[in-house]
């Protein structure tokens, strides 16, 4: 097909469909997906959005004959709408991102002897399991072994070529030895004498290694194979340079090219026991193991490492917030000086997120964002995962409220933040649903809780009072974070779609977001996030009922009180913003001086 035809969906639903006759295949899959299952894809792994034009983070497309669609949660619908519009693709809306509501469709549209495709390679096992177990009872066939983006995506990207570099000390506060041993303690535990990590930020952790491969997060593209005495990685050749391959070696880790993984899981020995991650590996990883192999399924032990910051890295993380937080305050002072100005230039939510980023990178050991800004003015504050672009923005003039979630990658932390600003006047009805979700955040982290409560259960705490007004929110109130690593971490995840399983429970040293949200389509969107520490709380002499934890509030940056119904706030939710905004002036007044330090004592005053 000649690559004018490509340019369009129509055009590579087309090719694809034809790709399919001539395999003899009723359905494709493409699963948001590529072989680490990572949350930001490589362009190589983007062939969802090359296909249907639908560009946000998380959503499954499958294309028969007669049909074209994306199945995608609430959070994307508008945006869904909007860049399906005028195509034959289809919206399929789902209650959230973890729903596999297309396995049901598929099971109920698929005729008996016809065949399902998707590439085994980026299918995640478990979901593959799901797949397997409704296709067969339909005798629907599955097929995993071939990719057919290979046929008709000609111009598709290669592999990124970053350079993998060292996490050093002090940011590196264990040595990669010291994680390796520990690492095959769990192993035994587990009766493994080999162990698979797919997942990109594992990787990273283990090895005390970053990168530049994925969109935000600093990982790099490999496989991990370790066994009782050494690891073997697997990256592309020419991305770690001479002196870091000899101190990998140097710790007992090989390098092997990254193509070369799945031919090395073949070639295990024919009585090993390998231990592997059903959620965090691919089907395609699973099938390439010998059929002999004892396999051992676990949560990756790198996975609850991770998420248990030690005390040095909370140090670092509470340093960053600083940092972070002072580069807020300066942007924030910028914001309303240019919003009261009546002779600026038109501000746009584009230049929002220019002059965050610029504000973050004046500060040291920054970086890159975390993520990218989500700044909604208005009716596109109510679009939870709303991206302003050149093309299509809003202009922030006029009454209203604008939303800005942003956050930042530095070497001591990353940092995720939300808050809500007012633009000319705004109303009533605009402070009660600020004040709701102020409440509902204060409410969750003044929580105390059993140590081991699992993550899902609290999520109904941070609910409660928008529950009491009739309100609620289609996204999870909290998702764990790392230490410069995925803005996104497990195990813990503070969100109804979540199942309340033993691997869920929250520990001390975890970093969770608490992010509450009202959204009314059309009209406008509320978000207020902070990011927490999970910590001991003071228990009863001798802990007769156990341990306890608490939360620290790590996010420094003032809560605008401009927004704020004051007759909706408690006694003690008084309390809590005007403690937490002296720490907050505490804290970041030695970062700041002239309007930015002014700005910041005025944003502090106690209500």
């Amino acid at each position: 097909m000649p690559n004018q035809e490509l340019a369009s969906t129509a055009g590579r639903l087309a090719a694809l469909r034809a790709a399919m006759r001539r395999h003899q295949i009723d359905a494709f899959m493409v699963p948001s997906a590529d072989p680490h299952l990572s949350e930001y894809l490589p362009r190589r792994w983007q062939g969802r959005v090359w296909l249907s034009g639908f560009t946000g983070s998380v959503g499954t497309f499958v294309i028969t004959a007669d049909f074209a669609g994306v199945w995608t949660d609430g959070r994307y619908w508008t945006q869904a709408e909007s860049e399906l519009a005028g195509s034959t693709v289809e919206l399929m809306k789902i209650p959230s991102g973890a729903s596999v509501q297309y396995v049901d469709w598929l099971a109920a549209n698929m005729r008996p002897g016809q065949t399902v495709a998707v590439d085994g390679t980026v299918l995640g096992l478990s979901v593959a399991r799901l797949l397997e177990q409704a296709l067969s009872a339909k005798k629907v066939a599955l097929r995993t072994d071939t990719d057919l983006l290979h046929e008709v995506w000609l111009d598709r990207p290669g592999l990124p070529g970053a350079e993998v570099y060292a996490l050093l000390p002090p940011y590196a506060t264990r040595p990669r030895s010291e994680k390796l041993a520990d690492l095959r303690a769990a192993m035994a535990l587990n009766g493994a004498s080999r162990h698979v990590i797919s997942t990109l930020d594992d990787i990273a952790w283990l090895f005390n290694l970053r990168g530049a491969d994925v969109s935000y997060n600093p990982v790099f593209l490999a496989h991990a194979l370790i066994d009782t005495a050494r690891a073997t990685l697997f990256v592309a050749e020419g991305k770690v340079p001479p002196a870091l391959r000899a101190a990998l070696e140097d710790d007992g880790v090989d390098l092997a090219p990254y193509a070369d993984f799945g031919a090395a899981l073949a070639a295990l020995p024919p009585d090993c026991s390998v231990l592997l991650d059903p959620r965090r590996v691919t089907h395609g990883t699973r099938q390439a193991l010998p059929a002999s192999v004892t396999v051992a399924e676990a949560v990756n032990p790198t996975t609850f490492a991770k998420s248990r910051k030690s005390a040095a890295e909370v140090q670092h993380v509470r340093a960053t917030m600083e940092q972070d937080g002072a580069a807020l305050c300066e942007f924030f002072c910028w914001l309303e000086r240019e919003l009261a100005n009546p002779r600026r230039v038109p501000l746009t939510e584009v230049a929002v997120h220019e002059h965050i980023t610029a504000a973050r990178a004046r500060r040291p050991r920054f970086v890159s964002p975390s993520f990218g800004t989500i700044a909604g003015f208005k009716a596109n504050g109510a679009i939870m995962h709303y991206r302003a672009t050149q093309a299509s923005h809003a202009v922030i003039e006029g009454d209203g409220l604008l939303l800005i979630d942003s956050g930042g990658q530095y070497m001591g932390g990353t940092t995720d933040i939300t808050r809500v600003v007012p633009v000319g006047s705004i109303t009533a009805e605009h402070k009660r649903d600020f004040t709701l979700v102020l409440k509902g955040m204060i409410a969750l982290s003044a929580t105390t809780f059993p140590k081991g409560t699992r993550s899902p259960m609290l999520d109904a705490v941070a609910r409660a009072p928008i529950w009491a007004a009739g309100i609620d929110f289609g996204h999870g109130t909290g998702h764990g974070v790392g230490f410069f690593l995925n803005v996104h971490e497990g195990p813990q995840s503070i969100s109804p779609s979540t199942m309340p399983e033993p691997h869920t429970a929250m520990e001390a040293g975890m970093i969770t977001s608490i992010e509450p949200g009202i959204y009314r389509p059309g009209h406008w969107g509320i978000r207020i996030e902070n990011l927490v520490l999970n910590q001991p709380a003071d228990t009863e002499p001798g802990a007769p009922f156990g341990e306890f934890l608490r939360f620290e509030t790590l996010t420094l940056c003032p809560i605008d009180t401009r927004c704020i119904d004051l007759v909706l706030l408690r006694a003690d939710e008084r309390a809590w913003l005007n403690d937490y905004h002296a720490t907050v002036r505490t804290r970041l007044a030695p970062h700041l001086a002239g309007d930015a330090l002014a700005w910041l004592t005025i944003r502090t005053e106690a209500i």
